[in-house]
């Protein structure tokens, strides 16, 4: 599984057009979550991965980044392209906390 560190990530993410799947669930992603980002809640992923792109690669995020290591792992066997993002919307919020 390829992965990427948050801040590397953030980098791509404010320069170019990603496919951000955050796999949170729902009561995480709507009070906080990166403009853009898809919601696909990892306990739901298994019902409606079809829905993505297979020609396209995915940034996974999550909370820490287990989460997103799994659904990573769940999608590779599954025939997509995926990037697990490491740190997750903690990552995130460290960051916006530091400006």
């Amino acid at each position: 599984m390829k992965e990427i560190a948050f801040d590397a990530f953030y980098q791509l993410y404010q320069k170019e057009s990603l496919s951000v799947l955050d796999v949170r669930e729902v009561e995480e992603f709507e009070p906080l979550h990166l403009e853009g980002a898809q919601n696909f809640p990892l306990s739901q992923l298994a019902d409606t991965y079809d829905q993505l792109d297979k020609d396209q690669l995915h940034y996974v995020i999550c909370k820490s980044g287990i989460r997103s290591a799994r659904a990573c792992q769940f999608l590779e066997e599954h025939g997509y392209k995926t990037i697990n993002v490491q740190g997750g919307m903690t990552a995130f919020e460290n960051r916006s906390e530091e400006r």
